[in-house]
Order: C-alpha cells, then structure tokens, then sequence
C-alpha cells in the first residue's frame, strides 16, 4: 500500500471515528460479498464506505482506502475529500479546506519520509550502533526520538505534516533526519526581559560577543531563537512586543542543536543533557495546534512539576522511579514567538536507554521493532514481559496522581521509558516532561495534602483547576490509558508479539490492580473505565481544524471528546 492509500485509511477512519456527516453515529452496516460497509443516507446523496472491526477508539475502522459516493467509487485522497466537504454543513466547508491542505501537506511528508528513511537508519546504526539497546547516554536517546517521528500518532491522521515547512526545511530541522544545526539569537538590555532562572545559565550560553555582537556590553542577556522562527515571524513578534527598537539580532549564528521528537525542542549537542523549548511559527495536530508558546505556559509547567514532586516525595515507593525534568528555568518575552524553556534532563542517565513510549512500536534499523531489542536485552526476548513492567510502574504512579487529584497530559512523546541494569537485575524508570496541560481537582488535592492547595494563582491557565473527578478522569482515560499504554497493547497484537486479547487482558489486570489500591478513592476511576459502557476519545480533527471554536464548543482543542467502545470490558479476562 503506497503513502497516499495509507493516508487515505488514517483520515477515513478518523472521519468514522468522529462522526463526520453523521457516519458513525447514521451509518447503517451493510454486507457485500467483500465485507461490511457503512451506508449513510443524506438529502445530497449517499455514502458508502467499507470498514472492519477495530474496538480501540471506534467500533470500526475504514478497511479500504476509498469512499462510494452516489456509486462512483472515490480513490483519491483529493476526491474523497472533496465530497465529504460538499457534503459538510457550508459552515463549515473552510475547514474542510484547511484539512484537505493538512492532507497534502502530510502525504507530502510521508513520501519524503518513505525516500530517506532508509538512509537516515543506516546513518544512525553507523554512529550509535545497530541495536537500540544499546544506545545510551543523553545523546543517544535523540536517536530514539529520530526512530518515533516516522511511526504515525495513534488518533491524529496527519501528524507527520507541519504548516508551512518546506522540503528543505524539514530534512534541516525536524526530527526524523536527525540533522544537527545552529541556532539564531537576539540580544536585549538589562531589564527588558527576565533571564531564564533560577540559578545562573550554563557555560556554554553565549555573551553577545558570541552572537557577532562584540560592541554591546556583557550585561545584555543573550536569547536563543530556532531558525524557523528568524527573520519575517521574529520581527513582527519583536514589533508586537515593543522590542524591535530595543532587541539587536546576533549577527552569527551560535550552539549547534540536534531536534528531539517535539522538533521546537532541540538538545545542545555540547550538553545534550540540557534541551531548549523554542517556539515555531508552524503547526501540528491541526492547524489550531501552533508550535508558538503562549503565555504562561512555561510557568504552568514549572508548576506542575513541583506538584507531581510534592507527590512524589509523599510516596516513598516511587523514589528514584519516576524522574522529573528540571523545568524550572524559563523565560517569556511578551509574545508567543518570544520565549525560551532550558530544561534540564536528571543527572545518572549516562549509562540508561531513554526511549520514548512513541518509539517502542517504531522500526529499528534492521526491521525488528524498539520493544524487541529491548525486550532481548532486558526481559530475556518477551516484548510482552516489558510492557507488564512498564504497565505496572506507570499504572500505579498515575492512579496515585489520581488519587492526589492530578491528572497529567503526559503522553507518549512527553513520557520515556529508562532502561538500565542495577545490582544485576533489570531497572525500569519513567521520565517525565512538559507538565503543563494538567487538570487539578483542588478539593481531592487538599485533602490528600491535608492543606490548602494549590494556591489560587498557582496556576496560569483557569481551566487546570476545578472541583471535580470528571476533567480528571477523562484525561486520564485518553492519554494514559489511550495512548500510553492501549495504543501499545494494539500494537503488539498487529505486529504479532501477543493476542489482542493477551495484550488488553493484561492491561486490564494492571489497571485494575492500580485502582483496587486506591480504594474508595478510586471509585470515580473505577466508574469512568472499567464500567462504563464507552470511553472518551479525543476529537482532535474536528476541534482542531474542521470545526470552529464556536461550532464545535471545544474550550480547549488537546480536551475535546468524542466516545468510543470500552475495550478494557471486552478483554477484561485475559485467556
């Protein structure tokens, strides 16, 4: 199946999945001799498209790359488009649209992605080694980011396409080439914006000496800005800043970087431990979902993460388990194309595989996949036998959050697997980034604290608190459970390493396990998983690009739901 047939699957199945026309929720299964269809009869015609069972986040799945419409049978991915569009509400049709670019876009990125792939994975065994499990250290692990960007996102159908990029500028700076480039910088006065604190900047930040700006004093702070963004995007973000007559670019470019898997987030090549989060004038995930950092976000992250350590420091269990990113040290300069994060990654990781939990489904080079090198290494060649191991650890640190009244946005690219050997036996850790996002539900949280908390100004953004379980709950459902550790079960089973059934038995025994220890303070998770009939299912196309704000009534784009079966009832007695 060529890129284009793929795609069309991915957007077919994401159009069912949310109800686009009415095609989940009005379809009515037919039988051919081919299979099941669905037929969706409406005032301007009538759409028939072939599906499968699927059971993850739909009941079916689109199980040919084509739509029937009126009995012409659509194989394009422009022509499919293109009628579901002159079916859509007029409204709503400028959205389609901007979909339909997304689309090119991405089928774009993928036909690109098909003729480097090859190249840039003999590149990668050639420099850190053949097998993955083997490629430790801070450095290494950007090479795991590189294998998870060309593995599709489990919901979004045109993740792989950023707006606006070119050819040349992705195979530059995105992650899946793995490219290694220097970055653009402006200097400002004292005064003007606040250095990324606490704590002073390290060694290798540049003095505006550094940056070809040898006749300003020492005393300018110097601030990193991605190539992307430099030039037309930063000198209007400078203008709506107030900036442009205060802020002197850097006439050399400084720091070469390598991206990670977020791409606006790029590692020192010097200090790999160290990343710097740089807002992009692009987007992805939908074309509402722009790269850019809005303010406040930083400082929602930075508090989040001395939340989760708060908690953390409360339940002795998780020491030296649950890692944390330092991102403390931010700074934002009045716009969202002004602002800088230096995180810092833990110290003590020099000899551990990092890897991403989007990378563990990804192709090695060599043709196996992550998990299995490291289940070779690590759990004596049983892929399955890993993800147990690492259901266990994330299962029961996130139903404790819970337990707290936290909820994390911590996804498959913001969570990482550390692999390593202690004492002669396998060690599994989790590390954790980007805590902003998170939903706090203040009463649980106070009582669980026995203390007020978290302060009413703790938080920039209004919607991360409130008072009660369901926020919680549903984000829950949809990133740890969805695409943390489900997404991983279906994998498995695709790829042929457990029965389905194996697979989602087991994380249903896990999650039950985690739960049971929270006891009447599981009660709400209970009810929302392992009992209810459906399960939430991000939305994240209609509320991200074919719908408006206004028509959809999403209050935020990453949080709005559309439902699926609950697959946990369906697997919940392993065979």
């Amino acid at each position: 199946m060529n890129a284009e047939q793929q795609l069309t699957l991915r957007v077919l199945s994401a159009l069912l999945r949310e109800d686009v026309l009415g095609l989940r929720t009005r379809g009515v299964p037919t039988d051919r001799p081919d299979g099941r269809w669905l037929r969706l009869g409406l005032d301007a015609g009538t759409l028939l498209l072939p599906v499968t069972e699927e059971g993850f986040q739909c009941e079916y799945a689109a199980r040919l790359p084509l739509l029937e419409a009126d009995g012409v049978r659509l194989t394009s991915l422009a022509a499919v488009l293109a009628r579901v569009r002159d079916l859509a509400d007029p409204e709503d049709r400028a959205g389609h649209l901007d979909f339909a670019e997304e689309c090119r876009q991405t089928l774009a990125t993928m036909e690109l992605h098909d003729r480097a792939r090859p190249g840039v994975l003999a590149a990668l065994a050639a420099r850190y080694g053949p097998d993955p499990a083997y490629w430790t250290g801070p450095a290494a692990a950007l090479a795991q980011d590189t294998l998870a960007a060309y593995l599709d996102h489990p919901v979004y159908p045109t993740a792989r396409g950023r707006a606006g990029l070119t050819e040349d500028e992705l195979v530059a700076h995105a992650p899946e080439f793995h490219p290694t480039f220097e970055l653009h910088w402006i200097a400002l006065p004292p005064g003007t914006v606040e250095p990324p604190g606490p704590g002073p900047l390290p060694g290798w930040w540049p003095a505006p000496a550094d940056i070809g700006l040898p006749e300003l004093p020492r005393d300018h702070l110097t601030l990193p800005v991605h190539p992307l963004t430099a030039g037309p995007p930063l000198a209007g973000a400078l203008r709506a800043a107030g900036l442009d007559g205060l802020a002197v670019p850097g006439r050399t470019p400084y720091l070469e970087v390598v991206p990670t898997l977020s791409m606006r987030t790029v590692a020192v090549v010097r200090d790999p431990r160290c990343h710097l989060k740089l807002p992009l004038a692009t987007a992805t995930l939908g074309r509402r979902n722009r790269r850019t950092i809005k303010a406040g976000v930083l400082p929602d992250g930075a508090a989040g993460q001395r939340l989760l350590e708060t908690v953390a420091g409360r339940e002795p269990r998780f020491a030296g388990l649950v890692l944390h990113a330092d991102e403390q040290s931010w700074t934002e300069g009045g716009h969202e194309l002004l602002a800088v994060l230096l995180r810092r990654q833990p110290a003590g990781l020099d000899g551990a595989v990092t890897v991403p939990l989007a990378a563990l489904a990804a192709t090695a080079p060599g043709g196996r996949l992550v998990i299995d090198h490291l289940a070779d290494r690590f759990y004596g060649g049983e892929p399955l036998a890993l993800y147990d191991a690492l259901l266990t650890l994330l299962l029961d640190w996130q139903t404790t959050l819970f337990r707290y009244g936290v909820a994390l946005e911590s996804h498959q690219q913001n969570t990482s697997l550390v692999l390593d050997r202690a004492d002669g036996a396998t060690r599994l850790r989790l590390l954790s980034k980007d805590n902003d996002g998170l939903r706090v539900n203040g009463p649980r949280l106070a009582a669980a604290l026995g203390e007020p908390s978290p302060p009413p100004d703790e938080f920039a953004d209004p919607r991360t608190t409130g008072s009660s379980d369901r926020p919680l709950t549903d984000l829950f459902t949809t990133i740890t459970v969805h695409l943390c550790a489900a997404s991983l079960a279906f994998a498995l089973a695709a790829h042929g390493r457990a029965p389905l059934e194996t697979s989602l038995g087991l994380l249903h025994r896990r999650l039950t396990e985690a739960v049971d220890r929270l006891g009447p303070a599981g009660a709400a998770l209970r009810a929302a998983l392992l009992e209810a009939e459906r399960l939430p299912v991000k939305a994240m196309v209609t509320a991200g690009t074919l719908l408006s704000k206004q028509r959809s009534g999403a209050a935020d784009i990453n949080k709005h739901y559309t439902s699926g079966p609950n697959y946990l009832r369906r697997y919940g007695t392993p065979r």
